[in-house]
């Protein structure tokens, strides 16, 4: 038995989880490869299953509920030993491997992609705020009983409401995700890798953009924005990131960093009221022209076009 299906898991031991692993093989079965969703839940178990490595070459952040099982985590270049219910907070392109260490168990998913925050601005804030997924010592939390229970529950909520087709489905998941974020930050019980090792180069470029884009203003605007200049401040060659990006993600470094600034562009817009020119100064155009040109050619809209739609 395991929370959310009947009781509570014995620990260790007596279960096994896969989470690894059905975070590639179901995830892909769930939102498909050209599937215009914005966020899903659901509930996986099954049986054993061999020990597993991949990167996640997916354009959506996970947080995750291990219910119970033994194994031994890696993510970047931390190992962690997991012997109790966890809740795990994974960004895209992190780099992930698995080794079994008991028998069979389940996890609870939520899956969102950028445009979910950007549609909901207070969750995004509440994420910004806790740094579950930009600092990497708070990316794996243990859970007491009590949380456990609780944090099953909103789960199952979540699930219950993916699979309704209501109209206001995301509204609820949303407000419910808000909670679960809560719950993590009160646990505040940050699980220490056994082993830390330097990241690899493409974590590193994925850590030093996410940090490079956090929180940025007119007074803060960002201060690098190409390849190059993210292979300099990690001391490597411009080709061989660019290379270890579209091995590990399929996609260019030029066009992380497109992604993101298009992302941080549209919840600039959408979230203030700045004038154009700021905010084309706050993601790196000296020129407004130069943001706009940007915008359009990318979105098929003109930022004042994009602002006014959705307004």
């Amino acid at each position: 038995m395991h929370p959310g299906r009947g009781g509570l898991a014995a620990f260790p031991g007596s279960i096994h989880f896969k989470f690894i692993i059905m975070s590639i093989k179901k995830v892909m079965l769930v939102t498909g490869a050209g599937d215009s969703w914005t966020c899903k839940t659901f509930f996986s178990s099954g049986g054993m299953q061999e020990s597993y490595l991949s990167p996640n070459r997916r354009e959506f952040y996970q947080i995750m509920l291990v219910t119970g099982g033994a194994g031994r985590l890696t993510i970047g270049g931390n190992t962690y030993s997991i012997k109790r219910p966890v809740m795990l907070f994974v960004r895209p392109h992190e780099i992930i491997s698995w080794k079994n260490l008991s028998i069979q168990a389940g996890a609870h998913y939520a899956l969102f992609k950028k445009a979910f925050m950007i549609r909901y601005p207070q969750f995004k804030a509440m994420l910004d705020t806790s740094g579950l997924f930009r600092d990497r010592q708070k990316t794996v939390i243990c859970l007491n009983n009590s949380r456990l229970r609780t944090c099953c529950r909103y789960f199952e909520k979540m699930e219950a409401e993916d699979r309704s087709g209501n109209v206001y489905r995301e509204d609820i998941i949303q407000a419910l995700l808000q909670l679960l974020v809560v719950e993590s930050i009160q646990a505040a019980r940050f699980l220490t890798p056994g082993t830390a090792v330097p990241d690899p180069p493409i974590c590193q470029f994925f850590e030093l953009l996410e940090k490079e884009t956090a929180g940025i203003s007119f007074t803060n605007p960002i201060r690098i924005r190409t390849a190059k200049e993210f292979a300099n401040n990690l001391h490597i060659h411009p080709n061989y990131l660019n290379r270890l990006s579209k091995k590990q993600t399929g996609q260019s470094v030029s066009t992380h960093i497109r992604n993101r600034l298009l992302e941080e562009a549209k919840m600039l817009l959408l979230q203030t009221n700045w004038p154009l020119q700021d905010i084309a100064y706050s993601i790196g155009f000296s020129e407004q022209s130069n943001f706009q040109l940007f915008f359009k050619k990318n979105t098929g809209f003109t930022p004042a076009g994009f602002r006014r739609g959705f307004n």
